[in-house]
């Protein structure tokens, strides 16, 4: 037992094998119908990756950037030089999967442009797809801040991969300030994007 969830890769096959299961358990009840499936499984795993994306957010301001000025020095290296980078990785790929999904998503459902224009296409008839443009305005912001700022400025802030070996450390300091700066602000973010996006689901009928 101790060896198989000590794997993390079995343990996440197996998730994936439970979950068919309940798929197959689904299909066994209400039949399969192929385009509300596939919608379904886009749905499922957008939340999916967004929950990685934003819980790795949430790790960083509510545990790690907190923490970090507690840690001694001695043992800084461990969370800067392994654990910080580990963790962007799997950060903005989430990102990066949560977006597209979300985007394919919306064009599969009909609404991709409705939303981005905040319902301005269809006169603002629709409410529900001005909240959940909103959210997805919100995402997008989101995801830029992790691309294109927290991540280039936190590779310099923690020399990742030696890609900075020479610069200043009053320039890493900067950047590691500014990576800091928008992940906190993706934080705020994060708040009323979930809000849009739940709302979309569940206060529009």
């Amino acid at each position: 037992m101790a060896a198989f969830f000590g794997n993390l890769r079995n343990v996440v096959i197996a998730a994936f094998v439970l979950a068919f299961l309940l798929v197959g358990l689904y299909c066994s009840v209400q039949g399969f119908d192929g385009m509300f499936f596939e919608l379904f499984v886009l749905r499922w795993l957008h939340v999916l990756s967004g929950i990685m994306w934003i819980g790795l957010l949430y790790y960083f301001n509510f545990v790690q950037i907190p923490t970090m000025p507690k840690v001694p020095d001695e043992f800084k290296k461990g969370v800067s030089g392994y654990i910080a980078p580990e963790a962007l990785f799997w950060f903005r790929w989430a990102a990066m999967a949560t977006i597209v999904l979300g985007i394919i998503l919306a064009l599969r459902n009909h609404y991709l442009v409705e939303a981005y224009t905040l319902g301005a296409v269809e006169n603002f008839a629709n409410p529900k797809n001005i909240i959940i443009g909103i959210g997805m305005w919100l995402g997008t912001i989101m995801w830029f801040n992790v691309w294109f700022v927290i991540w280039p400025n936190q590779q310099k802030a923690l020399n990742i991969a030696n890609r900075y070996p020479d610069l200043a450390a009053p320039d890493k300091a900067a950047a590691g300030k500014t990576a800091m700066i928008c992940s906190r602000v993706n934080t705020m973010l994060s708040v009323p994007m979930l809000f849009s996006m739940v709302a979309a689901m569940h206060l529009f009928a």
